[in-house]
């Protein structure tokens, strides 16, 4: 099995995957604990749904590169769901689900009534469930995916305080002066981004577990807000990379293997809370 792993890393398409898989699990897991505690943890699910309506627009035209497209339409997306969520007209969870569900047909649609692969049932899959494209990934796609990362992070570290208060007491934020408008606008826009970046990884319809399982996991063990985020970012690097290496050595689809483990962990986690709760720890 080892000799195997070897063989498999000596492949610049096995380095790729593995880099940007614990990329996209880092940033994920970062914003994962902020839109938990927010109320918003299904938003992943929604904006991830509308990423694949822009998908299918952009297979249409025949762009070659869908980022044209899918980036802004995510951000723009993701900007008018917090906003709107703050709405008591339409509460946030049934704004994410009615444009989940509008974005989610109007693609298939689209992806059927313009259809330009002879294999659309294949391309549906492979854009859902994320298929093996994480293993197909150019040295352009890598790259651009590092330079999303690094901004995504380097933007996180920076303005972690800012984004603490506006997590836990927006109110009061801003009535200290803090601009929370902008700093949720800075929070839609890295959602986005990770959404995006993820849709190579786990596929559309499991991006939410990407995003939600780490910072669940981690609650579970620690109760103040930074080592609730470090230990997410520890568990969602470590499901993702063993997910992939399990992925490639036997074969089976990588999202779905990552998001089984991260499930797995979330269970363990469950029972430790359990368990350390019984016995008075």
């Amino acid at each position: 099995m080892t000799g195997k792993l070897i063989l498999y890393l000596q492949y610049p398409f096995v380095r790729y995957a593995l880099i940007v898989g614990i990329l996209i699990a880092l940033c994920s897991s970062l914003l994962g604990v902020t839109l938990v505690l927010k109320r918003f943890s299904f938003i992943g699910d929604g904006l991830s749904h509308v990423a694949f309506g822009a998908i299918a627009i952009s297979t249409v035209f025949n762009l070659s590169d869908n980022m044209i497209i899918v980036l802004p339409v995510t951000i723009i997306s993701a900007i008018l769901l917090l906003r709107t969520g703050k709405n008591a007209k339409i509460k946030g969870d049934a704004t994410i689900a009615m444009i989940s569900v509008a974005s989610l047909a109007f693609g298939y649609l689209i992806m059927n009534v313009f259809s330009t692969s002879s294999n659309l049932t294949g391309d549906v899959c492979s854009t859902l469930f994320g298929s093996t494209s994480i293993l197909t990934l150019t040295i352009t796609e890598v790259w651009l995916c590092i330079i999303l990362s690094v901004t995504v992070i380097i933007t996180f570290v920076l303005l972690y305080n800012k984004i603490f208060a506006v997590t836990f007491d927006e109110n009061f934020a801003k009535s200290t002066g803090s601009n929370t408008d902008l700093y949720n606008l800075i929070i839609a826009v890295i959602i986005a981004i990770i959404i995006v970046l993820a849709m190579n990884l786990v596929g559309s319809l499991l991006i939410s577990a990407l995003i939600i399982f780490p910072a669940l996991s981690s609650m579970r063990l620690f109760r103040s807000f930074k080592m609730v985020t470090i230990c997410s970012a520890t568990l969602s690097v470590i499901c993702a990379f063993t997910g992939i290496i399990i992925s490639i050595l036997a074969g089976t689809p990588v999202g779905s293997t990552i998001v089984a483990i991260n499930a797995a962990v979330f269970i363990i986690c469950y029972l430790f809370e359990l368990i350390k709760g019984g016995i008075g720890i």
